[in-house]
């Protein structure tokens, strides 16, 4: 069973960021991702972006993917669920 959290982000954030609510999700999906604490598959999740077009926001801000076999395993297993 999925569960979700929410977030409030204040209006007054969103106007002094100029980002929507989905790009706020999609640079916190990316810094998880970066810091180790999210998997490729987990960050294309959270991001609400299908793997391609995940990749290539990383490869727009030069952000090398990087995997090892454990994460390889855990997307793999992440993706057949989407």
């Amino acid at each position: 069973m999925s569960t979700t959290v929410s977030i409030e982000i204040p209006r007054e954030i969103l106007r002094a960021t100029r980002m929507t609510p989905q790009e706020i999700k999609q640079d916190l999906a990316i810094l998880l991702f970066q810091q180790g604490k999210l998997s490729f598959g987990k960050a294309c999740e959270m991001a609400g972006m299908s793997v391609w077009s995940f990749q290539q926001l990383l490869g727009s801000r030069g952000i090398p993917v990087h995997h090892d076999q454990m994460e390889y395993e855990e997307d793999v297993h992440t993706l057949n669920l989407i």
